[in-house]
């Protein structure tokens, strides 16, 4: 069975949506009809997209961005990430960048668009990592930060129901183009740490993105597509 949405006459923003699984959850938005605006520091979106260059973790910039709004049906957080960095040894400054980027700036942008989604009874979708539910070391600061944002959507869910529902897209290991980087350079983890036996795409995130912005009733949920998680390490040692 395919499932189609209808966002046309919609507006949509995609914080973080010129690459990787932003830009996949702008295409998914786009080809439902949406008029979809993305942001990120550098980079043009993709043709059909309008672009803004903001850095969410800057008020003034947060503020001129949705400034330019009218109207703003769903806000998808997705910008985010984080170096491989281990406590020991690594600058503070670092770590509190990494937590302005994913947890502070997405509480910005959602305090900044409350009134325009209040306004069309809209949705706001986090893009949160399992990193923030489990573990996560080298990326502890990251962790912190996707554990404390998967809390700030419960949070707004139950302060500003029932006018603007606010979920998570829990996303586990993806294939991105980051995902080299970060796991090591490993091209064999798919079926070795996740049941599923690959990693998540870009669509597979946008396809749980298009369900949660869509009118309904849910809110406060974490939806998690993690491929059925993550193999525990027993299981490979007998």
């Amino acid at each position: 069975m395919t499932v189609t949405y209808d966002y046309a006459g919609k507006s949509v923003l995609v914080t973080g949506g010129t690459r990787g699984i932003g830009a996949g959850i702008a295409a998914a938005f786009h080809a439902a009809g949406a008029d979809v605006t993305v942001c990120a520091r550098t980079g043009p979106g993709r043709p059909g997209h309008r672009f803004v260059q903001a850095d969410v973790r800057d008020p003034e910039q947060v503020e001129r961005l949705i400034g330019g709004f009218g109207r703003l049906d769903v806000v998808v957080n997705n910008a985010g990430g984080s170096p491989h960095a281990p406590l020991e040894g690594t600058s503070p400054r670092l770590h509190a960048r990494v937590i302005e980027l994913n947890l502070t700036a997405p509480l910005l942008v959602s305090q900044r668009a409350y009134p325009l989604l209040a306004a069309s009874g809209g949705a706001v979708v986090m893009i949160g990592s399992a990193s923030g539910a489990r573990p996560s070391p080298g990326t502890s600061a990251y962790g912190a930060a996707k554990a404390g944002l998967h809390h700030l959507a419960r949070c707004l869910a139950a302060e500003w129901a029932p006018l603007v529902r606010v979920n998570t897209v829990v996303v586990g290991l993806a294939a991105t183009q980051e995902t080299a980087d970060h796991y090591g350079g490993r091209a064999d983890l798919d079926g070795q740490a996740i049941p599923a036996g690959r990693m998540a795409t870009p669509e597979d995130v946008a396809a749980v993105c298009l369900w949660l912005a869509a009118p309904g009733y849910v809110t406060g949920a974490e939806v998690r597509v993690d491929g059925g998680g993550e193999v525990p390490a027993w299981r490979h040692l007998i």
